[in-house]
């Protein structure tokens, strides 16, 4: 596709068709299964975090210990011996998860890494720490599927959550469905030409505003703003009446979340559409939380893709991360 040389579409298109690629990668590394207490931490960094938060989205209050994302260098000071670390770094050269694997191994906590090689990888197998491979040649965000099953996978093995294989796997219809129809993101990418977005998640789809927030700032190359609902209703809705920016109001919704987020939701809508804000409900798709939260995901992908060829942006160069 012109304006898309890379093929940035299709790697978003292709999410349904990776789920069964990045189950059986997980399982082809052979991550030992064992309770631990202190649960899953995934240390990583951009595109190879989010997995952890879609993760933690997806798994929700059946989480039986902690799933927790570590962005930075090191780890937490109260990270346990008896937790799980889960080092993700695409290239296998970022420096901050770098860090995060050499103080899992000073604490002697057990390792899995999720890379497609680099130093990353080198270091695990001469530790003996298992490697899940994710394949080369895509950017790192592109691979949101294999990151997140990979998470998911791992919160399974170490006891964190219960085994999701069956719901995960029952995903690829629904998010084909969403790739089949493109109309939605595409009106969504049109109203966004020239705006500044502020994407509001609430409950599970807090992660996905994250990864929409993300995929705005990289692929189309605008400011984006992601904020949590019913916090952001403690501050950030003063900020509409001012009329300083051209800012547009996303929503993620999702009916099964809690009846006082779905008020807060519609509470909020109603205020910032006073204030002169466009707001945006995109709600989503699915029965399983897996479903609905990878679902979110597409359609934020897809929206910031077509924002991008709107604009006359290539969606897959990063040169400002790069440099």
């Amino acid at each position: 596709m012109s304006g898309d040389p890379s093929g940035m579409l299709g790697d978003v298109l292709a999410q349904p068709d990776q789920i069964e690629d990045a189950l059986w990668r997980v399982e082809a590394a052979g991550v030992p299964r064992r309770d631990l207490d202190g649960g899953l931490v995934v240390a990583g960094m951009g595109g190879s975090a989010i997995g952890g938060d879609l993760a933690a989205a997806v798994v929700g209050e059946r989480a039986t210990h902690p799933i927790r994302t570590r962005r930075g260098y090191g780890l937490d000071p109260w990270t346990r011996p008896e937790s799980l670390i889960l080092c993700a770094s695409y290239s296998g050269e970022t420096e901050e998860t770098l860090s995060c694997y050499e103080a899992a191994r000073r604490l002697d906590a057990p390792r899995v890494v999720l890379t497609t090689g680099g130093t990353l990888a080198e270091r695990a197998r001469e530790d003996g720490v298992p490697v899940i491979g994710v394949p080369s040649g895509m950017q790192p965000r592109a691979a949101v599927v294999y990151m997140t099953v990979a998470a998911l996978e791992c919160a399974a093995a170490c006891g964190a959550s219960p085994p999701l294989r069956a719901e995960i796997e029952a995903a690829v219809p629904a998010l084909r469905a969403v790739g089949a129809d493109e109309s939605e993101p595409r009106a969504l990418a049109e109203a966004l030409l020239d705006r500044v977005p502020v994407v509001h998640g609430a409950g599970r789809t807090a992660a996905p505003a994250r990864r929409w927030k993300t995929q705005l700032n990289e692929n189309a190359e605008v400011p984006a703003f992601a904020t949590v609902l019913p916090e952001g209703d403690h501050n950030e809705v003063c900020g509409y009446a001012t009329g300083l920016g051209p800012f547009s109001a996303i929503i993620l919704t999702d009916d099964g979340l809690d009846a006082r987020l779905q008020r807060r939701i519609g509470i909020t809508a109603d205020l910032l559409a006073a204030e002169g804000a466009p707001v945006h409900m995109v709600e989503a798709r699915g029965v399983s939380a897996t479903e609905r939260v990878l679902s979110l995901v597409m359609l934020g992908d897809l929206t910031s893709v077509h924002l991008a060829l709107l604009r006359g942006v290539d969606p897959t160069p990063v040169e400002a991360i790069d440099r």
